[in-house]
């Protein structure tokens, strides 16, 4: 199956989640934000939400810095 993550085209397998997603991008637990086909997703339904075939997905994770 085929996805848009962070604008780059990526085949995962059929049935990932949002979290499954999130873990193949970042090791980050915290301050991380996801957006799906522009509609933000809660971190409670990450592992309940499945993503579909030509979904746009975004990774957000904040940075800190000076």
């Amino acid at each position: 199956m085929k996805l848009t993550i962070n604008g780059a085209a990526h085949e995962v397998p059929e049935g990932i989640t949002v979290a499954q997603a999130v873990r193949e991008l970042t090791e980050q637990t915290t301050g991380v934000a996801v957006a799906v086909n522009d509609e933000v997703v809660r971190r409670g339904a990450w592992e309940s939400t499945a993503l579909d075939e030509g979904d746009r997905v975004e990774v957000l994770t904040a940075v800190q810095g000076g």
